[in-house]
């Protein structure tokens, strides 16, 4: 029922002549009725909402991901995926994406598969109505999937991730005066701000930053752990590997990397929930932590600059450019933009993970 809910919209019954509440007023209504709520919470409030109701891709939208740069990214994974394929015996595996955006990286890497003797069966983990029809469009015999619950079990599967773990909830722990507690959301009307709790949490710190200063902040993603240790249960059942690329750090560490972005600018995150693009630094620590605890093996982090001008990035360049002259600039600038340390090329990180048995992937020499 809705009043055990306070996140859920009304029921038609009650709602035929009145709109559906908007988020930030169901938010607001969820804390006036219980109090502040877990900042992993809001933000999956937020994520759901926005990605739910918009393509946030491209020019028109919030922001742009690597395979909208340039189709060379897409390209360069697909060969990836088949090389590995290769000196795995060729296998019947499976091509999966979690959170494929508009279906361009797929598109992009299974032509370059074709074009290798790869053509797997396409299986796309994806939860908004709106990008699904994108997807749809760009890779017309994929199949969908809400979680990874769905995926069939009769082939290794070959998991590709791009910017996938960035936008999963995270908690924030806060260092006070009076010690280690979770961040929490509050709000005056719609007016949202984050707290410190009244709970302790000194118990779960590792004992170097006990000690730090008022202000430090903490984050885990327990989300994020919870996905990548079901899709290393997979891959230890049926083989296979899974891609991972997003912008991170290896932790523990302290920061508060939390962040909207919206008009490909960033904004406060606690402004017109579900209007803005919430994504939080991944620790790729505790993703290799995850799946080694499963059994699975590890490579990696690598830059995605290092990794992409291993998988010849710069010979593609320049292949294009032979081909299509006019471009030859913009190409070079596309390049660029992914593998150059000061944009994209060393906050991004990849590793790869491997069922054992599994051959060492391309760029993790």
């Amino acid at each position: 029922m809705a009043d055990d809910n306070p996140l859920a919209a009304p029921p038609k019954a009650r709602a035929e002549n009145a709109a559906e509440p908007l988020l930030p007023e169901r938010l607001a209504r969820a804390i006036t009725l219980g109090g502040p709520i877990p900042l992993s919470q809001f933000m999956g409030a937020a994520n759901a909402h926005y990605y739910g109701t918009r393509d946030p891709l491209g020019a028109r939208g919030d922001f742009t991901t690597a395979p909208e740069i340039s189709q060379m990214f897409g390209e360069l994974i697909g060969l990836w995926l088949a090389d590995l394929w290769d000196r795995a015996g060729r296998p019947a595996a499976r091509y999966v994406e979690l959170g494929p955006g508009r279906g361009t990286l797929a598109a992009d890497a299974l032509r370059a598969m074709a074009k290798a003797g790869f053509t797997p069966p396409v299986d796309l983990v994806e939860n908004s109505p709106m990008l699904r029809a994108a997807q749809a469009e760009r890779v017309p015999h994929a199949e969908f999937h809400l979680d990874l619950v769905g995926l069939p079990d009769d082939a290794p599967l070959l998991v590709v991730a791009n910017e996938f773990f960035d936008a999963l909830p995270i908690r924030q722990l806060i260092a006070t005066p009076e010690g280690w507690r979770e961040r929490l959301v509050a709000c005056q009307d719609t007016l949202f701000l984050p707290i410190a709790g009244d709970r302790s949490f000194d118990m779960i710190i590792p004992k170097p930053l006990l000690q730090a200063e008022p202000g430090s902040v903490i984050e885990t993603s327990p989300a994020s752990v919870a996905i990548l240790r079901g899709l290393a249960a997979r891959l230890m059942a049926q083989g296979g590997a899974a891609l991972i690329v997003d912008y991170g750090y290896e932790g523990p560490a302290i920061g508060d990397t939390l962040q909207a972005v919206k008009g490909h600018e960033y904004a406060n995150p606690f402004d017109t929930p579900g209007e803005a693009d919430l994504t939080a630094h991944v620790d790729f620590a505790t993703l290799r932590e995850a799946a080694e605890a499963e059994g699975l093996v590890v490579h990696g982090p690598v830059t995605q600059g290092a990794f992409l001008e291993a998988l010849g990035i710069g010979a593609r360049t320049e292949a294009l450019a032979a081909k299509t002259p006019d471009r030859a600039e913009q190409l070079a600038l596309d390049r660029d933009r992914l593998i150059d340390p000061e944009q994209m090329g060393e906050l991004f990180k990849v590793i790869a993970i491997t069922a054992p048995g599994w051959p060492v992937p391309a760029g993790f020499a």
